[in-house]
């Protein structure tokens, strides 16, 4: 479908790999130690810290290689769900 998943974390790039290899995630994690690409969609729960940083709230977004976000789903998704928005924007 042409579709890649990308995670997206506030922790630390080590953490992430941690994360990664203790729950057998098999696609790229990115970290967002500075919470950039957190606050920029929108994602940041402001009452929320952990360990004296910021956390986000789960969301899922499909984006087109130009950057538009063609779908979002701001609770956590199902893998269905997200393969079902994509088939609609074919």
């Amino acid at each position: 479908m042409g579709i890649q998943p990308v995670a997206v974390s506030v922790d630390s790039p080590e953490d992430s790999q941690r994360l990664c290899q203790k729950a057998g995630l098999t696609f790229t994690v990115l970290s967002d130690s500075k919470a950039q690409t957190t606050h920029r969609y929108d994602l940041v729960l402001p009452a929320e810290r952990w360990e004296g940083k910021e956390i986000s709230g789960p969301g899922e977004f499909l984006i087109d290689n130009s950057g538009t976000v063609r779908w979002r789903k701001l609770t956590e998704a199902r893998g269905s769900q997200i393969l079902e928005a994509a088939q609609r924007l074919q």
